[in-house]
Formats: structure tokens, C-alpha cells, sequence
């Protein structure tokens, strides 16, 4: 079950994500989310903002993912490619999954495409699981975008 996060959920969600980054680095990913992102003080921005939420099994919270509606920033500008449709989108950020139950992501975007049919995610080139699950969901490969701090992610589209 997917639901809004709370701000009672925090110490759960800063354990997913801690074992989500270290899955990140014994599997040739250690720069994306080095070993602090995201930070306890965007998590609760997200979650005071709506935007976070938690896929839970069991009333145990093994997932989490910010998702949005609306134009972001970081995907103003895009090289090597190009969108597939300028309408009205929503964007997935920060998937992380504790390894416990397998199906994450795709439990996070039948959400998400409920709410919005125009999806946009991306991920770090060293990422190759994640991005290997992200085309299994139907994403399209667009080119490539640049986060906030300067960094190359490779970005995808989703259309209903």
C-alpha cells in the first residue's frame, strides 16, 4: 500500500534510504547519493509539502519516493535528446527500496500514473538496476539532464 508519508515515519525513511545507499555502493554506485542524500531536512520538507510518500508491506514502510505535479527545474533543459511531449507532467524523485520486498518501483509508478499519465524520472549513469527497472515500466530514454549540483542524470519520459 502506498500512502502520504507522515512526519512519525521519518526514522523509517531515513533507514530505507541508508540501506538503499549502501545497495547503491557494493553495486558500483557510490556517488549518486553518496552517504548523506537526501538530507533529514528535504525529507521533511517533502513531507511537509504533501510529496513524499511510502510503499508499505504489512504496515512496514520498505519503500519511499517524492513524486510532484508540475514543472521541475532540472528538467528544463535536456542534451543529447530530447522530451517526448511538453504537456503537463509529474516527476518521480528519490526511489529508494530497503531489499525487502521486490516491486518498488513499479508499485511507485501505477501511482503515480493514476495521478498524472505524463511521468518524467531519472537516474545517475552508474545506476544500471535502476535504470534497467525504469524501461521495464514503459519510461522512454530522452537524453540527458543535469541536477542542482551539476551532476549528469540520465532522463526518461513516460506517456500515456
Amino acid at each position: 500500500m502506498i500512502r502520504t508519508a507522515a512526519p512519525a515515519d521519518l526514522p523509517a525513511i531515513l533507514e530505507v534510504y541508508a540501506r538503499a545507499r549502501s545497495f547503491m555502493a557494493a553495486n558500483g554506485n557510490p556517488t549518486q547519493w553518496g552517504t548523506t542524500y537526501p538530507a533529514e531536512e528535504l525529507l521533511e520538507e517533502d513531507i511537509l509539502l504533501g510529496r513524499l510518500f511510502v510503499d508499505t508491506v504489512d504496515g512496514r514502510i520498505c519503500g519511499v519516493f517524492m513524486f510532484a505535479l508540475g514543472d521541475d527545474p532540472t528538467y528544463s533543459y535536456i542534451e543529447d535528446g530530447a522530451w517526448l511531449n511538453d504537456s503537463a507532467y509529474g516527476v518521480i524523485h528519490r526511489v529508494a527500496a530497503d531489499g525487502t520486498a521486490p516491486g518498488v518501483l513499479k508499485r511507485c509508478v501505477a501511482f503515480c500514473r493514476n495521478r498524472c499519465p505524463h511521468l518524467r524520472i531519472d537516474t545517475h549513469a552508474d545506476n544500471h538496476i535502476m535504470q534497467k527497472c525504469i524501461i521495464k515500466e514503459g519510461f522512454t530514454r530522452c537524453g540527458t539532464i543535469y541536477v542542482e549540483d551539476g551532476s549528469r542524470r540520465i532522463a526518461y519520459e513516460l506517456l500515456a
